[in-house]
């Protein structure tokens, strides 16, 4: 598959780019794609959730009141999970989520995702490309004229370049990644693919 090589401004540089059919073209497997997604969001959890049991919570040392002669239930401690204070009965402890992946697994679905990407049409290329300084504006004047601006879109460039990540990342709905460092749920996750020419050759290069 070839796409058109965009500059900044919208119009066309004049070139194309061969996407991998290695890469791009394969058919994309499903499965593979569940497993790195859940481990994924699994791996994002902190869990470090924690509620006190019985034995952890202070007071109620003390028999509240007498075993018998009050015609009451009886009481042993004012921390029991049954008293408003009390200790939590099978509450939730920390824990680590953490899911390994194996290295075909991860690759098969990042393949699978940008094989989805290219079938469906939501990549775009664009000329390499950086700024001297932070410009938002720039930034922004470069999704209007690629007429993709409010969509949520991922920019992946081969190399980390400050300038670039300082420009869009206060940008409702863009991220900016390397492009070696974009996960499948990165992908997915987004409704486009900007990719820089440089980072076509990177994401080869890593998967092969």
């Amino acid at each position: 598959m070839k796409l058109d090589v965009f500059k900044i401004d919208g119009t066309q540089e004049g070139t194309s780019v061969e996407l991998a059919e290695d890469v791009f073209g394969i058919e994309p497997n499903d499965h593979v794609i569940y497993l790195a997604v859940k481990a994924y969001l699994a791996n994002q959890r902190q869990g470090t959730h924690k509620t006190k049991e019985r034995n952890e919570v202070s007071g109620g040392g003390r028999k509240p009141w007498k075993q018998k002669g009050r015609g009451t239930a009886r009481a042993g401690s004012t921390r029991s999970p049954i008293w408003i204070g009390g200790g939590t009965i099978f509450g939730p402890k920390p824990r680590n989520y953490r899911q390994k992946l194996n290295k075909k697994v991860s690759r098969l679905a990042r393949k699978s995702a940008l094989s989805y990407k290219a079938s469906s049409e939501q990549i775009i290329i664009v000329e390499d490309f950086n700024y001297e300084s932070p410009k938002t504006n720039e930034f922004i004047k470069m999704l209007d004229s690629l007429k993709i601006s409010g969509k949520k879109t991922l920019l992946l460039t081969s190399e980390h370049q400050e300038n670039i990540y300082k420009s869009g990342r206060n940008i409702d709905k863009v991220s900016i990644l390397e492009a070696q460092k974009a996960s499948t749920y990165d992908l997915l996750n987004h409704q486009v693919l900007l990719l820089q020419k440089s980072a076509v050759e990177k994401l080869v290069s890593v998967f092969n």
